[in-house]
């Protein structure tokens, strides 16, 4: 037993041994002593100020014993009389710290994947100053011996109370709250059996091929486990939460907006494609989506339009269309058109890619890690002997199956891809780090560096929140790496999550539910896909008040920029690859119209703005600016022009324009918009079926037998 007390410092070294179950022997002469140092800590705390309401502390290092360098995302539990009070998790120097802390004496207990646990009891909180543990790790041997799967930190209590008290803002949980006993759950594997140790130490089962277990957390699912391979009795299962664990998460659908108030609307440009191939899946599985999971301006960019090419310095064109509203005949639609100028596949820079796998347990199902490694091996055939290529993996822990290779070394890579296998936990943010370590000491200057992550968006070991890896994201992306996110699988998909993740590290995100839909992606849209040709990229429109009484954006509700965001070059945007066009569209109420979603300003604002913004019928409805910057630069660029108030019947469109406004308005239906003023999908399907024009892919065919096959359903009232 160690008593530290106000002001010292204390290092440990770990024996390096480790058993299945730790258990902690507390005889009468330890209590005794325990007792009679939290007493002199008392004692001492009154000498210093006489006040034992203020705020004690407890921080410290956790590194690695035998190179001494800190252990990351490591997690750091403080107990109290044996009960778990809170836990965090190092950061990227393996500091930790609690603050807000009672005078007493508490335990610490320091874990992290492949080290042997350290405890240390008997330390007293410093008030005046932190009382200071640094605690070096070992490996620990069994666990490196057999091959770690998965590792689960012990948790918050469930008690909201206690957990407020003893939250701060620097402080974080180590995982959700759990009902079970707080407890560390370590899974390894033995030939072919698993073994768990933790709240059950002696059960043991052999998985089925698709089952998935959380020892000790708030689920267990086993979906396909065999009777004669259940891993508990029908006794024992009873508590057990079998259910789907996709997330998604959209703000607030886009409302009408009064120029009056805000003539400016501000956003970054979206060329993300998830949400459409994700909402396939859901339609063809017979039922609707979530309505998070409809996203009205990835839907319409799924689809490649031939939208007129740039010309000139610049490398975006911008094309305005306005016209008729199809589901309010009262309103007008503001169709812009975005198109990237296209480079040759042969002219396009080396690549230096980093494959980052999940190889979690929850990726063994037919439709994730084997069709990651199929995908894979379309891309594969895509690239050149210039390009390279690595792959890192995770589950457990972080590993790197293959070193940055040349891309002419083709079995090497397929034979690496062909070796990954699916077991454990998910320890994505190591596996970020490590990717990242490899794409910047490959780094290929004016190439393209890209990690590119495949998963079903779960992290539930080390930093799993979103706020934390979008930090880890943003840090990493100044080293001019970028990063794409492909999305796999049914049941797990965290689809927020994936798709932060891609925004904060200037890449694309994707959902990959097919072996041609990663055909799509990979090697039909290669260049758009990972070859970013503008980056930051903002759309700003100032409407005319003498046109527009109220506007609202279709979709893009995840990119919605404050006006003075537009030209502050340090807010991050959206990236559009090279040939790759984006749409956004605009539903307008215009001047004079007696619409039932008008915004009511008062006259007093109305003659104000009149005043000051001069509305004039110039012929113009507004006006564009657009900022981007080059790849590898960090200063905007701005080009600007006007926008026509003439009104263009749909039909006077060209097809492009149209289709893409039905599928808009299919979306709208689908996400249960509450603007809609006629659900007429009939009508809907006939402007696509009219529109279709050349679909050398049949992927507008394709779109016009899931609208076809939702309408004839009566999925939508």
């Amino acid at each position: 037993m160690h008593l530290i007390g106000v002001n010292t410092t204390l290092s440990l070294v770990s024996d390096g041994t480790a058993n299945e179950n730790v258990i902690y022997f507390i005889n009468l002469n330890a209590k005794i002593m325990k007792l009679f140092n939290l007493v002199c800590a008392l004692l001492i705390a009154q000498l210093l100020s006489g006040n034992l309401t203020d705020t004690y502390y407890i921080s410290g290092q956790v590194t690695d014993a035998a190179t001494g360098e800190p252990i990351i995302f490591g997690s750091v539990v403080l107990y109290k009389e044996g009960v778990m009070i809170c836990g965090i998790e190092t950061d990227f120097d393996g500091n930790y710290s609690f603050s807000d802390l009672e005078p007493d004496i508490y335990d610490l207990e320091v874990s992290f994947i492949g080290y042997s646990n350290k405890r240390v009891s008997g330390i007293v909180a410093g008030k005046i100053q932190n009382t200071i543990v640094d605690i070096t790790l070992d490996p620990s041997e069994i666990l490196m011996e057999h091959g770690i799967i998965s590792y689960k930190a012990p948790n918050m209590p469930t008690d909201k109370t206690q957990r407020k008290e003893f939250n701060s803002e620097k402080r974080k949980s180590t995982a959700d709250a759990i009902e079970s006993p707080p407890s560390v759950v370590v899974e390894y594997e033995i030939a072919d059996e698993i073994f768990i140790v933790g709240n059950r130490p002696k059960r043991r089962a052999r998985k089925a091929l698709e089952s998935k277990a959380y020892i000790g957390g708030p689920r267990v699912t086993n979906k396909k486990i065999k009777s004669e391979d259940k891993l508990y009795s029908e006794e024992e299962t009873t508590n057990f939460d079998i259910e789907n664990r996709e997330h998604y998460s959209k703000p607030v659908e886009n409302q009408f907006v009064s120029p009056v108030i805000e003539s400016h609307s501000t956003f970054s440009l979206d060329v993300d494609k998830a949400s459409y191939s994700n909402v396939r899946r859901f339609l063809n599985s017979g039922r609707l989506p979530p309505a998070d999971a409809v996203r009205v301006e990835e839907m319409v960019n799924y689809f490649h339009y031939n939208y007129q090419q740039p010309i000139g310095p610049h490398p975006l064109a911008i094309t305005s269309n306005y016209t008729d509203c199809p589901w309010n005949h009262q309103h007008k639609l503001l169709h812009l058109s975005v198109k990237a100028k296209e480079v040759a596949t042969d002219n396009l820079p080396a690549s230096n890619l980093v494959f980052l796998i999940d190889v979690s347990g929850s990726m063994r199902d037919y439709n994730k890690l084997p069709l990651v490694k199929e995908s894979f091996k379309l891309l594969l055939d895509k690239l050149r002997p210039q390009d390279r290529v690595a792959i890192v993996t995770y589950a457990g822990h972080s590993g790197v199956a293959l070193p940055s290779t040349p891309a002419s070394d083709k079995a090497t890579i397929l034979a690496s891809l062909d070796n990954l296998k699916s077991r454990g936990g998910t320890a994505g943010a190591q596996g970020i780090l490590t990717a990242y370590e490899i794409a910047t000491q490959n780094y290929i200057e004016d190439g393209n560096n890209r990690v590119i992550l495949a998963t079903d968006g779960d992290f539930n070991i080390g930093i799993s929140n979103t706020s934390d890896l979008e930090k880890l994201i943003e840090e990493k992306r100044k080293s001019g790496v970028f990063l794409s996110v492909m999305g796999y699988g049914t049941g797990n998909y965290q689809d927020h999550k994936m798709q932060s993740l891609s925004s904060k590290g200037n890449g694309n995100h994707a959902y990959i539910d097919n072996l041609s839909e990663a055909k799509k992606v990979l090697v039909n849209e290669f260049g758009g896909t990972l070859f970013t040709i503008a980056k930051d990229v903002k759309i700003q429109i100032e409407f005319n008040t003498a046109y527009v009484q109220s506007y609202r954006l279709l979709g893009y509700e995840n990119r919605m920029l404050a006006r003075e965001d537009f030209n502050d070059d340090k807010k991050d945007a959206g990236e559009v690859g090279a040939g790759h066009t984006v749409t956004a569209i605009y539903e307008i109420i215009p001047m004079g119209t007696d619409s039932e979603f008008s915004v009511d300003v008062s006259e007093n604002i109305l003659e104000e703005s009149r005043s000051a913004k001069q509305g004039s019928t110039n012929g113009y409805l507004g006006y564009i600016k657009c900022r981007y910057k080059n790849p590898d630069e960090e200063k905007s660029i701005k080009f600007e022009g006007s926008i026509s108030s003439t009104v263009s019947p749909m039909s006077n469109l060209d097809e492009d324009v149209q289709f893409s406004i039905a599928v808009a308005e299919f979306g709208l239906n689908i996400g249960q918009s509450s603007y809609l003023k006629s659900k007429n999908l009939a009508d809907c399907i006939d402007r696509a079926i009219n529109s279709q024009g050349i679909d050398k892919n049949g992927y507008r065919g394709e779109f016009l037998t899931l609208a076809q096959t939702v309408h004839k359903s009566g999925l939508i009232k």
